[in-house]
């Protein structure tokens, strides 16, 4: 007879918003460079690539997908720093991938904040 196979947790609050937003950025990325026609390859492979297979890691739960989207994140919140400064044109855009940034930044670390910063026991 098999041994039952333990129940996965349930997936934290987080990793949720984690996933919402790497895939909000994807979109982004989509209808920012890919739908108008400009800057096709470059919109495909380095805008709407990593943000997209790291969503693909994080629903499949991997702590490493999540810390990547972290690092990646920081990227992104410098281009849409400098993009929302210098192109008044991309100015929204821009101040949604800030936005977006931001939350794929606390929803990654928050683990490690709470673990960091929670309660001793």
């Amino acid at each position: 007879m098999n041994a039952p196979v333990p129940a996965r947790p349930p997936r934290p609050r987080a990793d949720w918003v984690l996933l919402a937003a790497l895939l909000a950025l994807t979109a982004l990325f989509g209808l920012w460079y890919v739908l108008p026609g400009r800057h096709l390859l470059a919109g495909l492979s380095v805008f709407m690539a990593p943000p997209g297979l790291l969503a693909l890691g994080v629903s499949l739960r991997s702590r490493l997908a999540a810390y990547w989207a972290g690092v990646l994140a920081l990227f992104w919140f410098c281009h849409g720093v400098m993009l929302a400064w210098s192109s008044p044109a991309e100015r929204g855009y821009a101040w949604i991938e800030l936005a977006l940034a931001l939350v794929v930044i606390f929803a990654a670390n928050l683990a490690g904040v709470k673990a960091r910063f929670g309660k001793k026991t």
